[in-house]
């Protein structure tokens, strides 16, 4: 199923069963989970009847869709999207990107980036572009620098990672775990497959579960050693695209020692 991204708007009833069953839901569940009549929800899928806007909104919540994927759904019933995608800089996102500044800037001395829903880099604190630059030459890389790049690339950060295939493995199951609602849209599936075309990426397997409650990834440079695991920040109530789709990522030492 395409996204936003398609150039036409799928049908409505397409949308709707698309995204029962990506929740596991089948109309009865969905009947029970909403209030809406089954006997409603299988009109409208079938096309015998138009929804209401608090009909979309009400399945929209109930099904945990995405506000991208809402204006889908809103033009695809033959209403006006209703969710904006500000810019980073934009008057309406002063609250939000006031907070991430704060936030990045409270966690120096060490890296915390500002990532999109298709893990490019948006806005870093100073540590972050430091740390990296001392193991690479950023410069030479074109923006908007795209983090698993940044990780995957024999000629990025790749070199100078511990357990490259392990911590590989894991990032790969958590792009498709972290992605906005757990939708894999065109954007994604292109990372992912540019990601498969790196050296030895695509005969990767999931690792046994750890021990440790979180996957550590320990860069090497010289003499040197950094062990880092990663919290990740996202807007608790968005109203808008932008704000849902960000995520902020503060890179934590792992050897208290280190603090």
């Amino acid at each position: 199923m395409e996204t936003q991204s398609a150039v036409a708007v799928p049908q409505l009833g397409e949308l709707l069963r698309y995204w029962r069953q990506e929740r596991g839901k089948s109309q009865l569940g969905l009947s029970m989970d909403t209030g809406i009549s089954q006997r409603h929800l299988s009109f409208v899928e079938s096309g015998r009847s138009a929804p209401s806007r608090d009909f979309l909104s009400i399945v929209s919540d109930a099904l945990n869709i995405p506000l991208r994927e809402r204006n889908v759904l809103l033009l695809a019933s033959g209403y006006a999207p209703l969710y904006s995608e500000q810019k980073m800089d934009a008057e309406q996102m002063a609250v939000v990107t006031q907070a991430i500044d704060r936030m990045l800037h409270q966690h120096e001395p060490h890296p915390a980036l500002v990532l999109d829903r298709h893990w490019n880099v948006v806005r870093t604190n100073e540590a972050a572009p430091r740390f990296f630059s001392s193991f690479v030459d950023l410069e030479t890389r074109p923006k908007p620098r795209n983090l698993l790049d940044l990780m995957f690339d024999p000629e990025g950060m790749r070199p100078f990672v511990e357990e490259w295939e392990r911590v590989a493995a894991g990032l790969l199951q958590w792009v498709r775990r972290e992605a906005v609602g757990q939708v894999l849209d065109a954007g994604i599936a292109k990372l992912l497959k540019r990601l498969g075309e790196y050296p030895g990426v695509a005969g990767l397997k999931p690792w046994p579960a750890p021990q440790s409650p979180v996957l550590p990834i320990r860069f090497r440079r010289d003499n040197q050693r950094f062990s880092y695991f990663s919290l990740i920040t996202t807007v608790g109530t968005p109203q808008c695209i932008t704000a849902q789709e960000l995520r902020v990522e503060c890179m934590f030492p792992t050897d208290v020692e280190e603090r």
